[in-house]
């Protein structure tokens, strides 16, 4: 173990209060706040204030060393339930594609580094983060946004002095927070005298982000996520502010502590449950130089399951269709077959890290020993052509669950999406399909199908059926949705519905879908169907994603607004596996 590595672990366990790093929170254990430090004279240093703020906000605060190791800073994130970056020295221009100008101040090229590796770091693994004067600065720059160099030069007609001389402990300007914001509804106020202790301030604001307070002179002093991440920033001091006595101020940190407080709860609560995702279109994007093992493959990697704090992944053998006849219908059958050899491959590449999983037993076995679990589905039963045989093969090399049609009829069902219907429901050798999947216990998944094949499936199979990504059309009238009766229908059969956070599914204004509309669509389901028949499917690497919610690593997010809307663990495990774990048993019994 290399002598940094040593000094993290040792530091980590020092703050966790254990001879070894843990990364399983206790009931009542108190969110373990990383800060980052400054870098004086070759020392990794922080202010007292931030480290007694976040201790009388019910935080255990740990000071996060100054270096550019980004496999050490990795291993010290994904242990830290919240994360502050502090304020220090000016940000050098280049990381936002300016030239330095005479009036820029002391820079830090080792702290840069290493404050923008935390930064990108913190969100990939979705830690709570506040930025503070500096920290604001650069999580702006990090994500994509620009700075004034020094505002007396840049912002000549700014009435303000910044970068005052008095005291920390004391607000000596006035900041307008708008209506509505999350600093808004932190502090409780429109207005509030805070402090300032700086000459840079933020220029253009990342696209990522909204800015939600400014100063009197138009200096931006707050901003947060506009994508439902929870990522704040604020120009002024609150931790100094907080040890002056100043109760506003505190309500910031406190804020801070409480959300990690959520997500150290969500995080032990997945290391407890099985948690899989039913529906992905990753295997579209396994080229011959793809790997799931690679972080940025897609929307789903290896890496991301892990910051996700995923168990399991369904990758889907999806198949555009074409014409009913002999010729395409084997093209399609050919197709299945190479996606499946696609993900054959990559778990052969990363057979140390995942493994192919076929029962609900397997998911439990490898999550016991540390590896992910792969499970294939096909995606448009045209790709099974018109001969059982070949559902057996697919059968016999791991396929769990065949999705019956896509967006259009085929020879087995009609679909949803199509402006015609060929069958009025199943054809006859649709029927056979069903019979047979009901033998062999391989799932039938009811995503995609028109009304009538829904009620037809629901008649002849003998076994609870799914839809792997679907969402309620109450709240959005998407032919791919399902209505309120067939949602309870699926229950009273014992099935169980994936919804989706696909942008296309859950409102009109598609660029806008956020992590709140799923979850509305999400909390609708379960009112309708109830706790024990929902689930979670993202269609991700096929059109699934929104705002706060658009990768593997996002699926956290998730669990952390079902434990801010009050569901308990038991609910949430359901949600997350049990309820379509226990239909897989049921299934293939």
């Amino acid at each position: 173990m290399s002598s940094k590595r040593t000094f993290i672990w040792l530091l980590t366990a020092l703050w966790m209060g254990s001879g070894k790093a843990q990364t399983t929170a206790i009931q009542g254990e108190k969110p373990l706040i990383g800060i980052s430090c400054s870098h004086p004279e070759r020392r990794s240093a922080v202010n007292l204030t931030y480290t007694e703020s976040v201790i009388r906000a019910g935080g255990v605060p740990m000071m996060i060393p100054v270096t550019a190791d980004s496999l050490v800073l990795r291993d010290v994130i994904k242990r830290l339930d919240g994360i502050i970056m502090t304020g220090g020295e000016d940000i050098h221009p280049s990381y936002y594609g300016e030239e330095p100008i005479p009036q820029l101040g002391k820079v830090d090229s080792l702290r840069d580094v290493y404050d923008i590796c935390l930064i990108r770091l913190a969100h990939d693994f979705n830690v709570p983060m506040l930025g503070i004067c500096r920290g604001e600065q650069l999580i702006n720059v990090a994500f994509g946004g620009s700075l004034f160099q020094d505002i007396p030069s840049q912002c000549p007609q700014s009435p303000l002095q910044h970068q005052q001389k008095e005291s920390s402990y004391q607000g000596t300007h006035l900041v307008r927070f708008e209506a509505g914001s999350q600093l808004a509804d932190m502090i409780g106020h429109d207005e509030w005298l805070t402090n300032s202790h700086h000459h840079q301030a933020v220029k253009r604001i990342a696209p990522s982000l909204k800015v939600t307070a400014r100063t009197a002179d138009g200096i931006v002093e707050g901003f947060e996520s506009a994508e439902e991440y929870p990522v704040w920033g604020v120009q002024f001091h609150p931790e100094a502010l907080t040890l002056g006595g100043d109760t506003t101020a505190h309500r910031i940190i406190c804020h801070l502590v409480n959300k990690s407080r959520i997500f150290q709860q969500a995080k032990a609560i997945h290391q407890r449950i099985l948690s899989i995702d039913t529906h992905t279109d990753a295997p579209l994007e396994f080229t011959p130089q793809f790997n799931l093992g690679h972080r940025e493959a897609s929307q789903v990697s290896l890496p991301k399951m892990e910051e996700g704090h995923l168990d399991g992944q369904y990758l889907a053998c999806w198949v555009r269709q074409k014409t009913l006849d002999e010729v395409h219908t084997q093209a399609a059958m050919r197709r299945v077959e190479e996606l499946m050899s696609g993900i054959e491959r990559q778990i052969a590449l990363n057979a140390d890290r995942c493994a192919l999983a076929r029962t609900a037993d397997d998911l439990n076995r490898l999550k016991a020993a540390g590896k992910k679990a792969i499970y294939i589905g096909i995606e448009n039963g045209y790709g099974v052509g018109t001969d059982l045989d070949a559902i057996r093969r697919y059968h016999q090399r791991g396929v769990t669950y065949i999705t019956l049609c896509h967006t259009r009829n085929n020879a087995i069902c009609d679909s949803s999406s199509d402006t015609t219907q060929l069958w009025g429901g199943l054809s006859p050798y649709g029927r056979k399909v069903v019979k047979l999947m009901n033998k062999l216990g391989m799932l039938i998944d009811l995503s995609h199908a028109s009304e009538a094949t829904f009620w037809e499936v629901l008649k002849r199979s003998k076994r609870p059926v799914f839809a792997s990504h679907s969402s309620a059309k109450a709240l959005f009238g998407h032919d791919r949705n399902l209505t309120d009766e067939q949602l309870r229908a699926l229950a009273q059969q014992g099935g169980v519905v994936q919804v989706c956070p696909c942008p296309d599914f859950l409102r009109k204004d598609l660029k806008n879908a956020t992590l709140s509309d799923f979850m509305n669509h999400l909390q609708h389901c379960i009112e309708v169907a109830g706790i024990d028949h929902v689930g979670i499917g993202t269609d991700f690497d096929g059109g699934g994603g929104v705002k706060g919610c658009n990768g593997d690593n996002d699926l956290i997010n998730i669990t952390v607004r079902l434990l801010e809307a009050g569901y308990t663990e038991e609910e949430i495990g359901k949600l997350w596996g049990g309820n379509f774990l226990r239909v897989m048993k049921e299934v293939q019994q």
